[in-house]
């Protein structure tokens, strides 16, 4: 029993050594292949890290520091595949099949994640186009908000309100988006009623009045216009179209807010009286 234990176990081992010295070249390649693969993982992981450590310091918001850890995947896995396609290739097996078998699975895994493949594609296309960063006000398809985030399937935008709405990029790629922030000058529209028993004076007055706040103010820029606009059915318009500078949202706000304050003021003082809504009933005496 013990000599058939033994002459198995001879057996057994004279085959794994002419197994290996049969196939040593490919074993050899395989070991080959493993170490550059892991040492092309290791350099690549020590590359982006140093990549997003100056980019941090350059913009820490950047929308690009989200992309790192995909592109990096992205790359090992095209060099992993590329390494193991020419080793394969040089010990005669067939290449073209094993792509062919990618494709039908990568195009059964592109069906079922579709969205997905479109929000990264929708990224990449926000991200090359430069549209917004985090921290600016956009405006887009009855939405309007300040961007709190941006990763590889939406961005996240808190709007007016305090709600943050997450939007798939894929949407926001075929949207048209305003970039609010990016403004450098906004305009100053503001309509004031005045009443039609206001006399010729006061309405030549309440004209001047609207022109010289405008180029009294040195945030609004130069060319402001002040005119009748219109004579509504309870009151005579008048418009002071304007520009400005200040063109954060919240302190265009605020300042459009003190020029219709100023306006209330300087008309109250000099007595013209602003008109509401209002109907008048003639009686004809006969």
């Amino acid at each position: 029993m013990e000599k058939v234990d033994i002459s198995f176990a001879t057996k057994f081992i004279a085959g794994i050594g002419k197994f290996f010295i049969d196939h040593s070249g490919f074993i050899l390649g395989v070991i080959i292949n493993i170490f550059i693969i892991y040492v092309f993982c290791k350099a690549l992981d020590i590359f982006s890290r140093k990549v997003e450590m100056k980019m941090r310091q350059k913009n820490s918001e950047s929308p690009l520091l989200n992309l790192m850890p995909v592109l990096s995947k992205i790359i090992k896995f095209v060099v992993i595949f590329m390494l193991l396609a020419g080793f394969l290739q040089s010990f005669g097996y067939n290449v073209a099949s094993l792509i062919a078998g990618f494709g039908i699975t990568g195009l059964a895994v592109g069906f079922a994640a579709k969205e997905t493949i479109g929000n990264i594609f929708g990224s990449v296309a926000l991200l090359a186009d430069k549209v917004y960063k985090i921290g600016e006000y956009i405006s887009f398809n009855g939405y309007e908000g300040t961007v709190e985030n941006i990763n590889l399937r939406s961005t996240t935008i808190r709007t007016l309100t305090g709600f943050p709405v997450n939007i798939p990029n894929n949407v926001l790629a075929n949207e048209e988006i305003t970039n609010i922030s990016q403004v450098n000058k906004r305009r100053i529209d503001i309509s004031v009623d005045i009443e039609y028993g206001t006399s010729n004076e006061k309405i030549d007055r309440a004209i001047a009045i609207l022109k010289e706040l405008a180029e009294r103010e040195d945030k609004i820029l130069d060319g402001a216009r002040a005119f009748i606009d219109n004579l509504s059915p309870s009151s005579i318009v008048v418009r002071l179209f304007a520009q400005t500078h200040v063109t954060n949202y919240f302190d265009f706000l605020e300042y459009k807010g003190y020029i219709i304050k100023e306006i209330i003021h300087k008309y109250r003082e000099e007595g013209i009286n602003f008109a509401f809504p209002s109907t008048s009933l003639y009686i004809e005496k006969k």
